[in-house]
C-alpha cells in the first residue's frame, strides 16, 4: 500500500550560541548559565554525569536538554514527528540529549522511557542513533 500523504519536512534548527563556547573549552556549567535553553550544553553535562557514573544526575540533565530541544523543534515547524537530521550541526544537542536519557533512564531501571526513547532517537535520526551508538 502507497502512503499518500507527503512525509513531514525535515526539521532544522538554528545555530546554538553555546557550540562555540563549549568548543573553545568553556565549562558546561558556566556556559548552562549564559544559555540556558541550549539542548546543546544540557547534553553535554548529561554526558559527563553519565561518564562519572552519576546516573541519576545525568537523567536530569538529560531530561532538560530532552525538553529544551522539544520546545525549540516546535518553534521551528515540527509537529511531532519527522526528520531531525544529525547531518545538521544545530540539530546534534537535541540528539545528544535524547540519546543520553535514553541511556540513564535504561541505567536507573525506567526500560519503558529508555525503549521510547531510542525508538524517538532512530526515527528522528537513523544516523545519529548510529553515532550515538542507541
Amino acid at each position: 500500500m502507497t502512503n499518500l500523504l507527503p512525509e513531514p519536512a525535515e526539521t532544522l534548527l538554528p545555530a546554538d550560541p553555546a557550540t562555540s563556547e563549549l568548543a573553545s573549552g568553556a565549562e558546561p556549567e558556566q556556559v548552562v548559565r549564559a544559555h540556558p535553553e541550549s539542548s546543546l550544553v544540557w547534553a553535554t553535562l548529561a554526558d559527563g554525569a553519565l561518564a562519572d557514573g552519576r546516573d541519576v544526575e545525568g537523567y536530569a540533565y538529560a531530561r532538560v536538554g530532552y525538553h529544551r530541544g522539544l520546545d525549540a523543534l516546535r518553534r521551528n515547524g515540527w509537529k511531532g514527528h519527522g526528520p531531525v537530521p544529525w547531518s545538521h550541526e544545530p540539530n546534534r544537542g537535541f540528539l545528544r540529549a535524547l540519546a543520553a536519557l535514553a541511556t540513564a533512564a535504561a541505567r536507573i531501571g525506567e526500560d519503558h522511557e529508555a525503549e521510547r526513547c531510542a525508538t524517538f532517537l532512530r526515527d528522528s535520526s537513523a544516523e545519529a542513533a548510529d553515532e550515538l551508538g542507541r
